[in-house]
């Protein structure tokens, strides 16, 4: 590529990530069809933005260990029944195809817009729920799920799992968000990253400038938020949400 094309892939990973850490996923609405519209396959445009999108949680990590509003235990949870999740759908992903799949996701994450919208004082203030056997059975059987699409459809995971950690686990946006950036953007994104590199193809050639902007839009995104506050926040998701469900729909 020449010195233009990666001047651009550094402008679609940074509004990308940017948009991203601040409303707590959907960064493939932008950045995944962009990698395949330059000339990708859609397997190696999928693990080289698995890899790039690594970088948003290193990011986005970097300012928000700063609040210190991880609990660990907790974090520890998500990871463990995330990361199953995400290896399985990374393994079935390259031998599918995946459209009706992005139809149904795509209506799905729309649904999760609206739902938000619809929830005046949903995230808005923090109240722990469902922490007993039964609550993380549950809540962890779907992180699982959410974790097989992440590794699989890879476009709005994220969200998913901002708004679970919000209606399941009665965590504030602000602080959901966090998890998810972090979590998903560092773990769950760096184990697909590390199975699709090893079933597949990455382009190692465009890391530098997607890695770039991922990385600096994952702080801004991640300050963004911190400095806006849940209203802020739950506004970003709604938008990002109904966006990538509509992304997905029309292809």
């Amino acid at each position: 590529m020449d010195l233009i094309d990666q001047l651009l892939l550094f402008v679609i990973s940074l509004l990308a990530n940017l948009f991203s850490a601040f409303s707590g996923g959907g960064a493939g609405l932008i950045q995944l069809p962009a990698l395949i519209f330059l000339g990708l396959p859609f397997g190696v445009a999928l693990a080289t933005h698995k890899v790039a999108s690594v970088a948003l949680g290193v990011g986005a990590t970097l300012r928000h260990l700063r609040e210190q509003s991880l609990e660990r235990r907790f974090a520890l949870f998500i990871l463990a029944t995330g990361l199953p999740g995400v290896i399985l759908g990374a393994n079935v992903i390259l031998h599918i195809p995946g459209r009706w799949s992005e139809v149904a996701l795509g209506c799905l994450t729309i649904g999760l817009g609206l739902y938000s919208v619809f929830q005046p004082e949903l995230g808005q203030n923090a109240s722990s729920r469902n922490r007993d056997l039964r609550g993380r059975v549950i809540g962890g059987s779907l992180l699982f799920f959410i974790g097989f699409l992440n590794g699989s459809l890879t476009s709005g995971t994220g969200l998913f799992v901002t708004l679970w950690l919000v209606r399941w686990f009665g965590l504030d946006y602000r602080r959901a968000v966090a998890y998810t950036l972090i979590l998903v953007g560092l773990f769950w994104n760096g184990t697909g990253a590390i199975t699709l590199g090893l079933l597949g193809d990455i382009q190692w050639a465009w890391l530098p400038a997607l890695l770039a902007g991922s990385l600096l839009g994952g702080y801004l995104g991640a300050h963004l938020a911190i400095k806006k506050g849940n209203r802020w926040i739950k506004r970003g998701f709604e938008t990002v949400t109904i966006l990538v469900g509509i992304k997905l729909i029309i292809g």
